[in-house]
């Protein structure tokens, strides 16, 4: 059975590069059809998208997305295109057009929902990518995500996937920037989507072509990303670590309240008293609410696999 298959380019400021990443998707999968997703771009991108598609004959759509951001650009594409096969790549020619046959492959022959272009493992990123923080930043959230969920992927923050279907059509897109690719991977690990990984080569930007990245606040953002980690998908986990630190304080500010009543059986420290039991009560009601929102993302995971089973049924 022939399956449909839609390139999806996320597009902010390209038009150094969009004309030959249309082109070498095209060369490589003449049957598909190329989405260029215009997110606000000042220049030429927008009119040289068109151009490539009318004077190529290409099978090309473009969209416009108004909300600043890569992941605003792939919802508006994953609400409005319909196809059996998606797969998402940069518009900066840092991924290899060529490996796209083996990145669609596990997903039409065995039932993989997401395949990533892992760009590590050939080492290529390390060496093309001049921004050290970003490396370390990488695998930081790699090591952590591979601890929480017991799982092995490599290339967690890698711009370059394909997608089932049923992947696509059941991930709610909540994140607006280059949190995406993260947000993907710990989706399809929580509701335990089938992942796979191929080795693909990398290459940094072309000559004049600007990254969009910011060391910096890129670097936030992975806090802030490590942060939502435990808060959303380990409530339990992070909750009851913010309990036990509230209980240190609390028996820190107890020391000398207890010492008072071994040694007079009275209690001279009474502020420290009154703190004391103040960050236990805090200690003790968030334990209960990492109880309560553990028992609450159960049910989640409950509705999603419903919700799961009666989009294969209807599909």
């Amino acid at each position: 059975m022939n399956k449909s298959i839609a390139i999806i380019i996320p597009a902010y400021n390209e038009e150094k590069t969009i004309k030959e990443t249309i082109l070498s998707f095209f060369r490589e999968l003449p049957e598909s059809t190329i989405i260029v997703v215009n997110n606000n771009s000042t220049d030429n991108t927008k009119q040289i998208s068109l151009e490539t598609f009318k004077n190529n004959g290409i099978d090309g759509i473009l969209l416009n997305e108004f909300r600043q951001g890569k992941a605003n650009a792939i919802r508006k594409a994953f609400k409005e295109v319909d196809a059996d096969i998606y797969v998402m790549v940069d518009a900066d020619m840092t991924y290899p057009a060529s490996k796209v046959h083996e990145l669609i492959n596990p997903i039409i022959n065995e039932n993989i929902d997401m395949c990533i272009g892992d760009r590590i493992t050939k080492g290529d990123y390390k060496k093309e990518n001049k921004r050290a923080f970003h490396n370390f930043g990488n695998k930081l959230v790699q090591n952590l995500v591979n601890k929480l969920f017991n799982s092995n992927i490599i290339d967690i923050m890698s711009g370059y996937r394909s997608f089932s279907k049923r992947f696509v059509k059941n991930y709610p897109i909540l994140v607006e920037g280059f949190e995406l690719e993260t947000d993907m991977t710990l989706h399809a690990l929580d509701k335990r989507f089938n992942i796979r990984e191929i080795d693909i080569s990398y290459k940094d930007r072309p000559d004049g072509s600007e990254s969009k990245l910011d060391t910096f606040n890129d670097g936030f953002k992975v806090l802030v990303t490590i942060f939502k980690i435990f808060r959303y998908f380990k409530p339990f986990v992070f909750f009851s670590f913010l309990a036990l630190f509230f209980m240190l304080l609390s028996l820190l500010s107890g020391i000398p309240v207890i010492n008072d009543w071994l040694s007079y059986q009275y209690i001279y420290h009474v502020p420290l008293a009154i703190l004391a039991t103040g960050l236990g009560l805090i200690s003790i009601i968030l334990f209960a609410v990492g109880i309560i929102l553990d028992s609450i993302s159960y049910q989640n995971k409950l509705e999603f696999e419903q919700r799961l089973i009666e989009f294969e049924t209807n599909n």
